[in-house]
């Protein structure tokens, strides 16, 4: 039965038979109220409900409505979520004007190591080991091995090269655009230099004042040797 139906059904049993008795008791002021608001409750609940349970698409459901049979649409053309421009092209494309970079877009302290150390350890070590070797607990299970970040070729690769791995893949390694912002990305590229050079330090390139440290270490007080032997600390 239609609403329309319900609600005509409802008027005549509240006024149709009954007006006669109402005006005889008084009571007809207080029948046609209850009627107004019963039948205007009816028309509330209906709406609510047409609202509540309209139809609607799950996500990825098919669709004959769209030329395409899809149910989930596409961005229109030149679609630009906000505060995602992204007009650095140094930044979010590794390169400047097109071409490969060798210098990182913000200066690199030792709060973007420590960044680019643990985002290391969570998406590169299972593959290129906490040193960098390549030898990942999942390269010991069968995965390809990787080649190490302290091989010559690698440690000469401008950093646009680990930045374009990192988007794009390389070989066996996928893709992991989705899973490290662009800044963790220089990060992790801040962090491979450092194993690098943690591997491969020259001591020609340390401070005048640290080389002569190293040449002549300072002599040991008197009395400080064995000192902490013979429970002196």
């Amino acid at each position: 039965m239609s609403i329309r139906s319900r609600s005509y059904d409802l008027w005549l049993k509240l006024f149709g038979t009954g007006q006669r008795d109402a005006r005889q008791t008084g009571g007809g002021l207080n029948r046609l109220a209850v009627g107004v608001l019963a039948v205007a409750l009816l028309f509330v609940s209906a709406c609510a409900s047409n609202h509540r349970d309209q139809p609607y698409y799950e996500a990825q459901d098919p669709s004959a409505f769209f030329p395409d049979g899809k149910a989930d649409r596409p961005l229109p053309p030149n679609t630009v979520p906000q505060g995602q421009l992204r007009l650095d092209e140094h930044l979010y494309q590794g390169t400047s004007n097109g071409r490969p970079v060798n210098t990182f877009p913000f200066p690199v302290t030792a709060q973007v190591l420590q960044r680019g150390q643990q985002q290391y350890n969570a998406h590169c070590v299972p593959c290129h080991g906490f040193a960098g070797n390549g030898d990942g607990m999942i390269v010991r299970r069968g995965y390809s091995r990787p080649t190490s970040y302290h091989d010559e070729r690698l440690r000469n690769e401008s950093l646009s090269h680990y930045y374009d791995v990192i988007v794009n893949g390389y070989g066996a390694m996928p893709s992991y655009a989705d899973q490290v912002y662009p800044r963790d990305r220089w990060a992790i590229i801040a962090y491979i230099r450092a194993l690098q050079l943690s591997q491969n330090a020259n001591v020609r390139d340390l401070p005048a004042e640290d080389q002569e440290l190293l040449n002549h270490p300072p002599t040991p007080a008197a009395g400080d040797e064995g000192e902490g032997e013979e429970g002196g600390h």
